[in-house]
Formats: C-alpha cells, structure tokens, sequence
C-alpha cells in the first residue's frame, strides 16, 4: 500500500456570498479523488481584507463531508480574500485560488458632518453639510433625508430626500413650503439601501417674518350721512408681528379724493367722520408686520344709507363638468347697498335611488365682489349634485338661490384604497386576504366597474411579484401559487374603469410550513466494508427548506429490487453523514437522501449507486447427483445464492463417510463450471461430497451432501408432521415444524415451502432452498391477520417428492395498522374547541380489527424554532410529529369519523395529527393540520331579517344579529347573496357590508322581479351558515319598448298595425298606445291621433284613415304603471312594390234571395295572387269596409244572401287581389244596390183603419173616466222617475260591458254598424268608444271627406241589458222580415228626421248626457274591440294573436270586430 500524502489538488468550485452585512457563507466542493493521496481528514479556510496587507485568520473544519463554512463578526460592506485547502492525515493540502466576496451593505452608523441649517426667507430653510466618514456609512450612500418638524407639532415631519453630490464633499439642500415665522427643528441623515443612519444633533430655527394675510370679518356700523364706523379683526394668518393696520378710504371711482390713516396694532376700528352725505365710498384695511403691509380688504359703503341684506343669486348654469370640479355661472343678486364679501355655495348629494342628503357647504369665496362665475372645487366624482348659492356682505347673508339642474360629476380612479387589510388565513402555498371594501361613495365611478388589486412580493425578492384581482364588491381572496413557509408583503388598491387607486400600506404574512421541495445536495457514498456504506451529503437549499428542518431519512435497497426502501433517520439538520451497517456483501445499493419537517418529507435526492466490498461467497446451492454409478457419481450444481464477490472457481471434495475426515479428495474446476463427474469410487458405500466456491478475498462456505453409490434409488417421501405450534405464530411470519420423510437410497438435498392465503388465494412458493437436515423454518413475509394453510416438497436427486399434506388453517396475529386515517378538515366550532372530520384507513392497511383513534394536538409556539421540544432521541417518524408537549385524545370507535376537541386555549395555534389503533398498536401518524382556535366561525344565521322593495331597482334588507352565544367571536360584517328567483346559478351575487350596520341596500336590480336572499355572519374565522331564502317583489316600472312594429294588408286608405310585447316588461302590461300622424300636413292639416288599447293580450290595430300617397310615423307604448319608450317606425298609405293590380269587370247581379259579384283578373304584380277579398261601402256610411274576406285565387264571383244587406240602404262594392307582396289597387266601385223587401201590413189602408178606430174608443174611455173620478179628488202628478246628468266626463270601456251612445246631427247618420247576419240576425255589437282617447287634433270639422252639417253631441243611451250580453233569441233568431221599427228606419229621411234634434234642448254647457235605467245583470267578459267611425266590418287577426274564427267566410260572427281607430254611433 502507498504512503499516505497531503492533498496534491485544492478543494474546487469555490463560492462565496455575502449572507448578512457580517458575514459571508462559503461553499466548495472536495478535490477530485485521485488528488487526495489518501484519506480526507478536514479543510482549512483562511480569509483576510482584500487588497490590504495583513495576516490570514483560519478556520478548521475537522469534518470531510462538511463543505461549507460560514464567516461571521466582519466588518459591514467590507471585502474580503477567502481561500480553502484539504488535508489528510499526511498534511494540509494547497490552498485554492483566492475567492472575493462582500459582505452586506448595513446601514450608517454616524450621522453627517458638519451640518448647518439657516432659514433664508419665510418659507423656506437651508441645509449645508459634510457626508459621514466613509467608513461609517457601511454601504452605498444612496442619498440623504432632510428633516424639519414645527416645535409645537413633532410628529407633523417634512422630509425632503437630497441625492449624494459626487466628488462635492460639501452639500446643499433646501427644505421650502414651510409655515411662515415659525420655529422648527432641522435635522438631516444618511441612508444606504438597508435604511436610515442615525440622525443629527437638531437645530432649532425660526422662518422670516412676512406680510400678513388679509384682515377679518370687516363691518360697518352706526352708518349716518356724514359718518360711519368701520370695524374688522386681526388676521388669521400674521406671518410675524402686527405692527398695526392702514386704513384708506375714497369716494367710489374718485383716486384723487382718497384718505388714509396709519393705526396703531391694538386700533381695531375707527371712526369715520366729515364724509359727503348719500355718497358711496370704497374702504380699504391691510395689516402690517416688519416685512410690509398685508393682503388688502375692501368693501363699499354709503353714507345715509344703511347696508342691507343682498339679494339671492339667480340663473345658476353648470358647466365645464370634471370629475373633481365645475364652473358655477350665475347673476349676482342685489348687493345690499354696499360690496358683497363672499360668496357661499351649498351642494346637495342625490343618490341613485333618489335619496337626498342635506345641503352642505362645498366651497366659499371671498373679496371677489364681481364675480359672475366659480370654480367648484373638491367635489366626489361620479356623483349626482344638484347646487344653490348666496352672497354674504357686511350685513349678513342673503336668502339661497334656487337649485340649479342635477348633474353627476364624471369618473375617476379611487382616491383611497381599501382598509383593514387582514390575512385571515394560510396554507403552504396560498394566503386568504379580508379588507373592507370602499363605500359606495369612494368608488368614484360605475359600481360594475369596480374591483380590488393585491400585490403580493418576496420580502427576500427571489421571485417576481404575483397580482390577484377581485372584480365586483368582494371581500376575499385567496393568492394561491406562493412558495410555503416564506415571508411576504402584500398591499392592496381599489380600481375602476379610469385606472387604479393608492396602494395601501403593506401587510406582512408567512406561508405555512410545508414538506421541503429539494433534496440534500452534494450525496456522496463511500464503501467501508463489504457490508457498510458511509454516505455523507449537504443541507437542503435554504430556499428550498419550506420549514424547520427536523432531520433527514437515508433511503436503501438493493439495486433492481421490487422491495420497499429500508429507512433510516438522521436527527437534527446539522447532521450531514450516516454509516450503514448489516448490509449484503458485494451487493450494488441504491442511496437516497431526504430531508423531513414537521410537515412531512420532502423530495429524495437522485439515487447513488454503491456496492458494498467482496467478502467470502457463501454455499453452492442446488448440489444434486442425477447420475449415480456403482463407481462414479456426477454432481451438478449453481452458484452460491449469496456470491459476495465475483466467483473464481468452485473445489469439490469428497471421501468416504467412514474415513478420516481430514482425507478428503479434492478436485478444483473454474468458475463456469456446473457439473463434475467423480470416478473410482467404491459400489454400495456412502461418501460426502464438499462443495466450496471461491472469490478474490478466499474460499467460501461449504456445502456438504452424503452420496450411496448405488443403482437402486428413488424419489423422496414428502416431510410428514406439518405443524404451526401457536407460540409459533406472529404477525408476519410463522415457524413451521416437520418430521423428515424417507428418502431411500438417495439423500434429500433440500426443501420447499408453499403457502395459500385463505379463502381463495393460489399456492405460491415461499422459500424453495431450505437445507434437507433441518426439521424446522421460519415462515416470512405473511401480512398480518390473516389466515394460511402450508405445504412441502422434499426434493433428492431423481426429484420432486409428492405434496405434503396441508397444514390446518393458521392465522397471523394483528399487527399496528399501517396507514393512519387521512385528515380531511379542522374547522373552529366555538370559541375554544374546533371540529376534526377525517377518513376511515383502508382495510388491507388496518392489519387487524380496528379500535379506534387517537388525536394528538400540541399548542404550536409563536416562533418558527421548535426543534428542540421534539422528543429527545427518537428515531422515528412517528416521534417526529408526536412531541412530548403533545395531548391526545381517543375516539374508542372506530365507525367514527369527526371529534370535537374542546377546552383549548383562545387565540393560540394548535397542530393536529391522527393514528389509527388496535389492540396492538398505533399506526404511523398522518399528515399534520393546523389551526387557530379563539374566534370560530359563527353558529347561527342573522336573524328577523326583513326585505321590502323600496324602488323598481332597490330592496331594502334589514336583520338583527346572531345572539351573542353564538358568535363564537367579534363578527366583522355580513354578507348577503341575492339572485333573481329560479336563477341563481346565472344571476347570484354577493354583497359586504361591515359592522356596525344591519342594513343594506341592493341596487342596480331588475324591476318587478322576484329576488331571493340569504345572509351570513362572518369574523376572522369564516363565514357562519346562511339564513333560510327569504324574498320580495322590486316594484314596477316604464317598460321597455315593444320587440317589433309592423305593418300588413296596407292600402291607400288603411292598414294593420301589429307590435310584439316588451322584452323586459318591468311589471303587468295594462295597454298600449298607439300614436300616428303624416309626416307632412295632408290637404293643410297635420293630425295626430292616439289610440289606448287596453289589455295586454291584444297586440294589433287596424287603421282606416288614412289618406293615399301620405307617408305616417307611428309609434307604441307600452304601459304598466307608466309608459315606456316607443317603437317608431314610417308606414307610405299605397300598395307595396310588387302587389297585384286592380281587378276588372265588376258587376253585380240580383236575384230574390242573394246577390253575385263577378270580376275579371288584373295585373297579377310580381308574384302570383293567392286571394280576393270584397269590401263594401254602405250609403248612410260612406266608410269602405272588408265584406268578404279572402276567397281563393281562382275565384272569380262570390254570392252573398240578401239578409246580410240591411233594408233601405244603398250599397258598393269593389274587389282588392292579394299576392305575398299584401294588398294590391282596389278595382273600379259597382254601380249601388238597394235592398228592397215586401210592403209590411202595417202600411195597408185597412190596418191603418182599425187603429184610427182603436184609438177613438180609447180616447172615449180616458174621457168617461177623468169625469167619472173629477169630482172625488185631485189629480196626483207621477215622476217618470228619469235623472238626467249633465255631468262632462269621457267614456272609457271596461271588460264588463259596454255603453250605448248616440252622434246627434251627422250627415251620414249610422244606426247599424254591422251587415246583418246571414241568417237575419242582428250583426255584432260595436265596443263602445270609451276605450279609445284622441287627442284635440282629431276633432276636425273635415274628417275624411265627411262633412258635419251641425254641432254634433255625444250622448249615451240607457239600455236595460248590455248588447254583448243579448240571448240567441233576442239576436241570432231569424227576425220578422217587417216591423214597425223597420219601416222607419228603413228611410233615410225617417230615420234622420227622428235622430236630428233642435237646438237648444240640450243644456249647452253639457254635450253629454247620462240616463240612468235599472241595473242590467251581469255582463258577461268579452274581448275589447277598438273601432273607427269609418268602420263596417272585418276581422284582422296576425299570427301569434287570439283568433276568433267563423265557419262562413263570407259573414263576420258577432264579438270579432276588428280593431280599428275612431268609433261609430250606436243605438
């Protein structure tokens, strides 16, 4: 062996880094191996001030695996020269190259030099100074801090920060803005960028003397013709002595005549006297100090006339709208006779839902007399003002303006940030942050745009900086992705859509500790011996600890091997190095390092591959003889199971068995060889064969085998006896006893053992190599609890014995569970308890039947260093987490799974860990959870809480407080979640709102629906359950406009206007109204006309006033409980482009029961006709009108029955064709028709005859009976018991029925309003007009053509019964086809003779009139039909709306009119 020798090679990869500002760690790495010429014994490090002469100071580090060495008690901000050498037993090594580092900036230790401080006028002072010795400033000097504070106010610091003025060793700085003629300290400081050095000795100084501010509160008394007394105080801002005031007085505009009077300080007032009489005069005052005369003040005042009050400000403008400010324009008021001194302006905060806070004062000007506009300043932006204004001079304040118009200043980003910033709590790798968010009132802008910004750093800056937003009103965040157990500061800032608010200031949290995310560094191992391995290794990276680092786990296996690692703990983080013991010789082993926390393990460091040294190999295994001679036997085996070495040959020996032992014959074969043929041997003797293998250190163990040289052999009997003794059984193995089988002629050579697990396991083999003179063997590798059976196999050298007989059934005993149960949550209950919830371990890993639990909790300390209350010498992991502080409770259960830990102190943290048990043991502990106790979570929900809507927008929510037992702690706030009723997942949202309040109010919410809500309680534990839903109604509001308007079967004179409801109708649709009027004036008349349709099922109106080649803009409304906006659109009164043109050769033919109209086809237009339809257009009416509706394309005549013409009235008709494009030219009119009918018997001479004859006898009698009864009594008058109103209201149609109204005077009298019905019938019953309103424009005297000949008067008919509510018999009857009523009605002249009434017998001042009759019955509900007064018939019903349909096309069924504009007379 060599001489050993000092290291020829220094230690490499040297690194040095300052670590604090007095010390520097050093790093490096041993020489290369060959280098160390022997066995490294240590390091020496030496260090001295770099660049300067001097002796090294060393430092021994007596450890070979320690490579580090860190250098403490420098000198701050100070370079050093670091080298490292290795030595050996022989000696020290050659130092390294030297190596350069730092140590950390610190911060000044002295204060600068020389300083002086001088005020050089009456704001502003100056500093001169000489920096520190460099010596003392300990780092880069970054600059200084002036500092000056009053001497009555310390803590009201000014600092103004000087940056160094290189080379210049003298500098200068200014402090300005100061108070004036006021005493100060002055003071300056160095700073580097650890922080402030010390501050000087302060010097005390007063600022210069300066003029004076204006004088105060100047006032006229005792004002006469030719004198008055002027009055003032001193000012508010001296700025030095007063020394006294000067007084000047002039007439108004006249320089030339002004006075003046020098007064002394105490003078503060003065007479004025021999002034001209009613004369206006201008009176200046100014105070003055040593440095001048002060700021003048000024006003006006007359002689013989008293100030009076001003007059209020009128005419208020706004304009020039910011966010922070606006221009106030106005026209002063009167000004009292004298100048006005002030102006005061008071603003008036509205909020959203109209609430109007008090007025208050937001800005005053003074001395500007002539002002006519103002800057309002300082205003909240995005905020409704609304403001008034007053003048104020020397008598006093005139009344307020009136208010100006509302405005809302605009947008800005937030002016503060969010308070209370709070961790509320952590996690390895998150922090969960609470704040109170901004008011509603600091937003500054839209409520929607509103959110919060966290920033969150490394307080070392490591990494980069992380951002979380919150957008919305929250509360709460979490930023998760942090490094655990590491120290960071995070600030916050509200932001809205014009950009970011302040930061506030930061708050500093640590992660909680986690398991470390690196592995130890540098792991080296090294073979002591053929079964020891020292492996040695360095701490984790510290950023990479992620806590306290409790010790490290040595991780081994055999390379290649399926088996778990074998562990082995090193205690304590110093600890670098473990030696490995009782490990297989010449085996290569995989070595890893990990180091542990509190919190469990961290990552394994990449595996080192090692084999132990070679050692003598153990037996050959497998020695059997297949062949055996009388003289020779060959024996064949393998090679040992357990080599230890690389195999160099093997020796067989043998001699006979009754022999001398020590005579054996020995034969040595190489290292490949299996077999050997042993010759000469002697028949039917028994010999012993020893077979030995051999490696680099010796010959081996031996195995020894008895061979018979015989010919008779046979297979061996299997081991019979097959026991497991009970005092035998363990958890994991078992020892299994037998009594050896006959093995004839031929030895056992060894033994196998199989097992089966119970029930239902396959037979597999657990050791196949158990020597054949053994009677007994230990069973391993059993899992504990479970129930076997056992066989064996005897094998010699012609083979395999048949199986043994089976063992009865053994079970193992239990064992400690293996697998702890898996904590799941640790949440506060009360105040001093908090609940564990965890789950049941797996079965397989219970080894046994399961009892229970334990819980082990400890109070955590308040710093991070607890290592040292782990248990002493504890070697496990187990120990690791349980400490001796530790208590626990059992759960004696185990269908468990949560406890409730109680009377634990408030406001400490605790750490929780579990173990399953059974009457064994404990398992491994679980993972660790923390926890704070002393505020949880509160129990119970707000209570009474009360929610009513306030608006169509807003609800006002109200609630008491949980009862003070069960808010486990301070409650901090609220916070409700609301979302519109069956909606939740789509519309929730939250809201916060602090202590103290119980109230809160949402806004911004949808009108006229339903809202659900609940709250909860929340303090720094969490949020306590929510409240059960509670609900209200947000009031109705303006709908929207309708979905869609338009327009169909459109025509020169009339058209169908459809509309969709309102997307969002923000309450119950009452109606709509519908208004029309031309574009331009028709014929020199621009009419407007409204319609109201009530109900909100009825959707469409058919127009029929219009006048062709006119062009209407129309537009709906919806109504709920105000109308909404309107949908407008134009509609041009002509047949669209593209529509079919009129239809020719119409002519009618007559015969005794109906009548034909015939036509001819026209110009189809640009697509195919698919319809006609007849419209009509009776004499007393003059209105065209839908007769027929629409007939097939290929009609060409149509028949109607003469009973739905009326009798006596003349009739046109004329034919419309209809293609896709809608109505197309109507065709040229018919020639009229009359219905003529039979003469009815009343108008025969002989009817006429007998009712003369009636009559005269009926006159008779009257006469003989007034005589008969003339003489016995008066005559008594009888009312007709009539009422007549004259009362003027409009008529307005209800569901319940419907009014009879009569239009007096009209030139085309109407009495029907309908066709009869083909059957005789009369036709449907008109609605009555009172649901239609028109505006004045409608009443024209040239209404479509018809001319009124008279005033006419509206007058309502009484009717014993409604016609809507008429029997079949009294209108679907077949009617007499003459009557009495008829023949009169049936002349025009009749009828309008009787209908016509003189003027004057109506009260003039009463157009309508009202007779009341007897009550009718019920009415029945119908559908509200809106008419024109053109109207006569037709139906129009667009898709989508309630049809009301007939099975006769060429009738219209009753109650179906169609919807039209205007109305007609009804009798």
């Amino acid at each position: 062996m060599l001489r050993e020798e000092a290291p020829s090679a220094p230690p490499k990869n040297i690194v040095a880094s300052g670590r604090t500002n007095q010390s520097i760690m050093v790093q490096w790495q041993p020489p290369p191996e060959p280098q160390l010429n022997g066995v490294l014994r240590g390091y020496v490090l030496r260090y001295r001030l770099a660049g300067l002469p001097g002796d090294y100071q060393e430092k021994n580090i007596s450890s070979p695996e320690t490579n580090y060495c860190l250098l403490k008690e420098l000198i701050i901000w100070t370079q050093y020269q670091i080298q490292v050498a290795a030595y050996t037993g022989a000696g020290l090594g050659v130092y390294s190259s030297p190596v350069t580092e730092y140590t950390l900036q610190g911060v000044p230790t002295a204060p600068p030099q020389e300083v002086e401080v001088v005020a050089i006028n009456s704001t502003t002072i100056r500093f001169t100074w000489n920096p520190p010795p460099q010596q003392f400033i300990n780092g880069i000097n970054q600059g200084y801090k002036l500092l000056v504070w009053p001497e009555q106010a310390p803590e009201d610091v000014t600092v103004v920060t000087i940056t160094p003025d290189y080379p210049s060793s003298h500098h200068t700085g200014l402090v300005s803005r100061l108070s004036k003629f006021t005493w100060y300290f002055g003071s300056i400081l160095c700073f580097t960028t650890p922080g402030d050095g010390p501050r000087s000795p302060p010097s005390m100084l007063q600022t210069h003397e300066d003029t004076p501010g204006p004088v105060r509160h100047l006032s006229f008394t005792k004002v006469l013709d030719t004198s008055v007394q002027v009055s003032w105080a001193e000012p508010e801002e001296k700025n030095g002595i007063i020394t006294g005031y000067m007084l000047w007085w002039e007439v108004f505009g006249v320089q030339s005549r002004r006075e003046e009077r020098a007064l002394s300080n105490s003078t503060l007032q003065y007479q004025l006297t021999g002034l001209a009489s009613t004369t206006t005069y201008r009176l200046k005052v100014a105070a003055l100090t040593a440095a001048g005369r002060g700021v003048v003040t000024s006003s006006n005042i007359s002689t013989g006339v008293p100030p009076e009050l001003p007059g209020a400000p009128s005419n208020l403008v706004i304009s020039n709208i910011s966010p922070r400010t606006v221009t106030l324009r106005f026209r002063p008021g009167a000004d009292g006779k004298t100048a006005i001194s002030r102006w005061i302006v008071e603003g008036q905060v509205v909020k959203e839902d109209g609430a109007e806070d008090l007025w208050r004062v937001v800005y005053q000007l003074d001395n500007q007399a002539g002002a006519n506009s103002l800057e309002i300043p300082n205003l909240t932006p995005f905020t409704q003002y609304r403001f008034r204004m007053q003048q104020v001079n020397i008598v006093g304040s005139s009344p307020l303006s009136g208010p100006s118009r509302l405005i809302q200043t605009l947008q800005a980003a937030p002016d503060t940030h969010p308070s209370n910033l709070s961790v509320l709590s952590l996690t390895q790798t998150g922090l969960r942050f609470r704040w109170k968010p901004l008011p509603t009132s600091e937003y500054n802008g839209s409520p929607e745009t509103v959110g919060y910004r966290l920033r969150v750093h490394r307080m070392d800056g490591l990494a980069e900086d992380r951002t979380a937003e919150v957008e919305g009103v929250a509360g709460e965040v979490t930023v998760e992705g942090l490094d655990p157990w590491t120290h960071y500061r995070t600030r916050i800032q509200a932001y809205n859509s014009i950009g970011p608010g302040p930061w506030s200031d930061a708050v500093s949290a640590r992660t909680a500790e986690s398991v470390p995310s690196g592995s130890p560094v540098n792991v080296t191992a090294d073979a002591v011996s053929s079964s020891k391995i020292l492996l040695t290794w360095s701490p984790v990276p510290q950023a990479r600890r992620n806590g306290a680092i409790l010790g490290y786990k040595v991780l081994y296996t055999e390379k290649d091997s399926e088996r778990s690692p074998s562990v082995l703990l090193a205690d304590g983080e110093r600890n670098a190095s473990l030696l490995l013991g009782a490990l297989r010789k010449y085996t290569v082993y995989a070595l890893q390092v990990l180091a542990y926390t509190r919190m469990g393990d961290g990552p394994p460091s990449s595996a080192v591959l090692l084999r132990t040294k070679e050692d003598v190999p153990g037996p050959p295994v497998r020695v059997v003889f297949p062949e055996v001679r009388l003289s020779s036997a060959k024996v064949v085996w393998e090679p040992p199971t357990n080599p230890d070495g690389i195999i160099l040959g093997y020796q067989i020996a043998y001699r006979l068995e009754h022999r001398d032992s020590q005579q054996w014959t020995t034969v040595e074969v190489g290292s490949n060889g299996r077999q050997f043929t042993v010759t000469g041997l002697t028949p039917e003797q028994t010999y012993v064969f020893r077979l030995v293998a051999r490696t680099a250190v010796g010959w081996g163990q031996e195995h020894v085998a008895l061979v018979v040289t015989t010919e008779r052999r046979e297979r061996p009997q299997p081991p019979r006896k097959l026991s497991v003794p009970q005092d035998g059984v363990e958890a994991r193995r078992l020892r299994l006893h037998w009594v050896t089988g006959s093995s004839g002629s031929s030895p056992v050579r060894y033994l196998t053992v199989q097992i089966r697990e119970l029930p239902d396991g396959d037979w597999i083999t657990n050791a196949a190599d158990i020597p054949h003179n053994l009677t007994a063997w230990t069973v391993d590798r059993l899992k504990p609890f479970t129930s076997y059976r056992l066989r064996m196999v005897a094998t010699n050298d012609i083979g395999n014995s048949v199986l043994s007989k089976e063992t009865d059934a053994v079970t193992t005993l239990q064992d400690a569970p293996d697998e702890p149960p898996e904590i799941i949550t640790v949440k506060p209950s009360t105040t001093t308890s908090v609940l564990v919830q965890w789950k049941r371990p797996s079965d397989d890993r219970i080894n046994g039947v399961l009892t229970g639990y334990r819980l082990y909790y400890r109070e955590l300390p308040s710093n991070s260093s607890f290592a040292a209350e782990m248990l002493q010498g504890s070697k496990s992991a187990t120990d690791a987490r349980i400490t001796t502080k530790s208590t626990f409770k059992t759960v004696s259960s185990s269908s468990l799974t949560e406890f409730e830990l109680t009377q634990l102190k408030k406001f400490k943290r605790y750490q929780i860990v579990m173990t399953s048990y059974n009457i064994v043991g404990e398992s491994p502990p679980s993972e660790p959870v923390d926890v704070s106790v002393g505020e949880a979570a509160p129990s119970v929900a707000p209570q009474s809480i009360r929610v009513s809507a306030v608006s169509p927008s807003s609800l006002e929510v109200s609630w008491d407080t949980p009862p003070l037992e069960t808010q486990n702690g301070l409650i901090q706030g609220y916070k409700v979640h609301y979302w519109q009723k069956d909606k939740q997942n789509q519309t929730e949202k939250v809201k916060v709102i602090f202590v103290p309040d119980t109230s809160m109010h949402l806004s911004n919410l949808s009108s006229y629906t339903p809202y659900l809500l609940t709250l909860t309680a929340f303090n720094t534990a969490g949020d306590g359950p929510p409240s059960d839903p509670r609900g209200a109604h947000t009031l109705q509001s303006a709908p929207s406009q309708p979905s869609h308007l338009s327009f169909s079967e459109v025509t020169g004179w009339s058209a169908n206007v459809s509309w969709g409801a309102p997307s969002t109708p923000n309450g119950l649709l009452e109606g709509y109204q519908v208004i029309y009027r031309p574009t331009a004036p028709v014929q020199g008349v621009s009419k407007v006309v409204t319609v109201d349709v009530k109900g909100s099922w009825q959707r469409w109106l058919k127009v029929r006033d219009l006048v062709k080649g006119a062009t209407y803009a129309f537009a709906v409304r919806a109504l709920t409980v105000s109308y909404g906006p309107p949908i407008r659109a134009n509609l041009t009164a002509e047949p669209v482009q593209g529509a079919p043109g009129s239809p020719t050769e119409i002519s009618i033919t007559k015969a005794s029961s109906a009548l034909t109209i015939h036509w001819a086809e026209g110009d189809s237009g640009a697509a195919p006709v698919n319809g006609y339809v007849i419209e009509s257009r009776p004499s007393d009416e003059g209105v065209w009108d839908s007769f027929v509706r629409l007939l097939s394309a290929g009609s060409r005549s149509v028949s109607v029955p003469l009973e739905r013409l009326r009798p006596g009235i003349s009739y046109e008709f004329r034919v419309i064709a209809v293609n896709r494009f809608g109505f197309g030219q109507p065709s040229t009119p018919s020639a009229a028709l009359a219905a003529l009918s039979e003469r009815p018997f009343y108008e025969e001479w002989w009817f006429l005859l007998v009712m003369a004859l009636v009559g005269l006898i009926l006159v008779l009698i009257l006469v003989f009976t007034l005589l008969l009864h003339g003489h016995g009594g008066k005559y008594k008058a009888c009312g007709t018991g009539k009422h007549m109103s004259s009362a003027e209201e409009s008529v307005t149609l209800d569901n319940g029925g419907f009014t009879t109204l009569e239009l007096n005077s009209r030139a085309l009298s109407n009495t029907k309003n309908t066709f009869l019905k083909k059957n005789g019938t009369r036709s449907p019953p008109r609605p009555s007009p009172g649901g239609l309103h028109y505006s004045d424009e409608d009443i024209c005297n040239n209404y479509n053509g018809a001319v009124l000949t008279e005033s006419t008067t509206l007058t309502e008919k009484p009717t014993e019964v409604s016609e809507s509510e008429l029997t079949d018999s009294d209108y679907e009857d077949e009617q007499p086809k003459h009557s009495f009523v008829n023949h009169y009605m049936s002349d025009p002249t009749y009828y309008n003779s009787w209908k016509r009434q003189p003027k004057g017998l109506k009260p003039l001042g009463s157009p309508f009139s009202y007779e009341e009759c007897a009550a009718a019955p019920d009415p029945e509900p119908y559908y509200q039909t809106v008419v024109t007064q053109h109207s006569a018939g037709g139906v129009y019903t667009p898709a989508g709306q309630p049809a009301l349909a007939h099975a006769n096309p060429n009738t219209n069924p009753p109650a179906s009119r169609t919807p039209v504009t205007g109305f007609s007379s009804f009798v």
